[in-house]
């Protein structure tokens, strides 16, 4: 189709671009996701499973080692009908969830410090940056001496792992912002911690999602080196106590509830942060 001027006629060479048709509806990525399509991710696990299963059955693999499936599957069973299992979640579940809070609460505080004042961060973010080199055993003596071996220094460890991945996204994701939304904020007077909440922080808000997940997933991974510090329950407990008594089954049983608890909590954070992020017209990946 030729374009066509009112005053010179038809222009020579141009043509109007076609408006492209809606692309028929398919089976997205988002589609799988929900309904039944979460089953899709038990389809390596449980054949993996089944494979070492088989393995053992068939005198193919030893299973002293690595035990199978059906004997961590006794174990865990065991542990719930006796009530020990119950008791060592709770317990882990209690220090992951405060550990988190607290990690949030500071990581919060501090990235959007750093972000917004270029004092802060040239201050602040150099030594920050230091400490999270640090591995997370490193601190475990440290915090034995300072807070003893009971629940304060398990949470504070917590803590600081979770601490981290949220405050170098926050901070991060602020410098990131478009510069034409914070000349908005300042044209309607907001002050520094006004602006910081109406207006960078929404800006900011899928990358920090996406920090309180990775920090959720490093707090679970901090928990195990925080019940090493003297726990006499919690699932890093189950784990001393397999070691200690050469229970292999016990182990996996331990790392398979951790798994499970792991992959729960982020699901449990991912649905209560969905509603926040519904403005987000993002990609869509097919099937």
């Amino acid at each position: 189709m030729t374009i066509t001027d009112p005053v010179r006629g038809p222009i020579p060479g141009a043509a109007l671009v076609p408006r492209p048709e809606s692309a028929p509806a398919t089976r997205s990525g988002q589609e799988w996701g929900g309904g039944w399509g979460w089953l899709l991710g038990l389809v390596v696990p449980i054949g993996l499973a089944l494979g070492w299963e088989i393995a053992v059955a068939t005198g193919l693999g030893n299973g002293r080692l690595l035990p199978p499936p059906s004997k961590v599957l006794a174990t865990l069973w065991r542990l719930a009908v006796s009530g020990d299992l119950t008791e060592h979640v709770l317990a882990t579940l209690w220090r992951v969830g405060l550990g988190f809070l607290f990690g949030v609460i500071a990581g919060t505080a501090f990235g959007a410090l750093t972000g917004y004042s270029t004092l802060a961060r040239r201050l602040l973010d150099p030594m920050l940056q230091a400490l999270r080199s640090i591995p997370s055993i490193a601190w475990v003596p440290v915090f034995i001496l300072w807070f003893g071996i009971f629940e304060t220094s398990k949470v504070i460890l917590i803590a600081v792992g979770v601490f981290f991945p949220i405050y170098l996204a926050l901070s991060g994701a602020i410098l990131s912002v478009d510069r034409k939304l914070v000349e908005v904020g300042r044209i309607f007077r907001l002050s520094g911690p006004q602006l910081v909440w109406r207006v960078l922080l929404p800006a900011t808000l899928p990358s920090y999602v996406l920090a309180l997940r990775a920090g959720l997933g490093l707090g679970w991974m901090f928990v195990v080196a925080a019940e090493f510090m003297g726990a006499s329950e919690g699932l890093g407990f189950l784990l001393v106590d397999g070691q200690m008594t050469g229970q292999a089954q016990l182990i996996l049983a331990s790392i398979l509830a951790f798994a499970v608890l792991g992959k729960l909590t982020d699901w449990l954070l991912s649905v209560l942060t969905a509603p926040f992020l519904r403005w987000q017209d993002s990609f869509k990946p097919s099937a």
